[in-house]
Order: C-alpha cells, then sequence, then structure tokens
C-alpha cells in the first residue's frame, strides 16, 4: 500500500460519510416539511405565508445538499458553485414573489 492508496482511501471515505450526512439532512428536512403540511389539522386550513416561506427555505436547502453532494458539485470549480447558488437564490426568490401575488 502506498501514500497515495492511503490518501484515495481516506478521500473516498470523507466522501461516503459526507454523503450520508447529507442524506440524513435531507431526511430529517422532508420529515419536518411533511409536519409543517396542514393536513395535520382538522380544522380549515388557510394560507400561511410564515409556513410556506419556512417550506420554501428548506426546499432551497434540500435543492442546495442535492446539487453540491449528489450531482458532485461539491468538488467543481468555485464558478460553477457560485452559478448554482445563484441560480437557486433566483429562482426561489422568484417562486415566493409569485406566491405573494
Amino acid at each position: 500500500m502506498t501514500v497515495t492508496d492511503t490518501a484515495d482511501t481516506r478521500s473516498r471515505t470523507t466522501t461516503a460519510r459526507a454523503m450520508t450526512w447529507a442524506w440524513v439532512l435531507l431526511t430529517a428536512i422532508t420529515i419536518g416539511s411533511w409536519w409543517l403540511a396542514p393536513a395535520h389539522f382538522t380544522e380549515t386550513v388557510h394560507a400561511s405565508t410564515p409556513v410556506t416561506a419556512l417550506v420554501l427555505v428548506l426546499a432551497l436547502v434540500k435543492s442546495r445538499l442535492i446539487i453540491r453532494y449528489f450531482m458532485e458539485v461539491r468538488t467543481a470549480p468555485r464558478w460553477l458553485k457560485r452559478s448554482t447558488d445563484a441560480w437557486l437564490g433566483v429562482l426561489f426568490a422568484a417562486v415566493f414573489v409569485i406566491y405573494l401575488f
């Protein structure tokens, strides 16, 4: 076993661990979003801007995690990381503005 093999094994272990934690966080956010759904209430449900904003923020976080960890943007050049973050920000801002009007 050479130094390169050891470094490669360590890198794969770190990547696998990061992806596992990303998956755990995605699962937790999904359960949290489900819990926020108005179907759990017995009374008439009305639109709630704070709840909608929270769900959109959770969706933004989930989208960023998926892009970063499962689409391998985490190891991409800085310009790609920034452009995907900007794209997500513009997209979710547009969706929220459309919701408000």
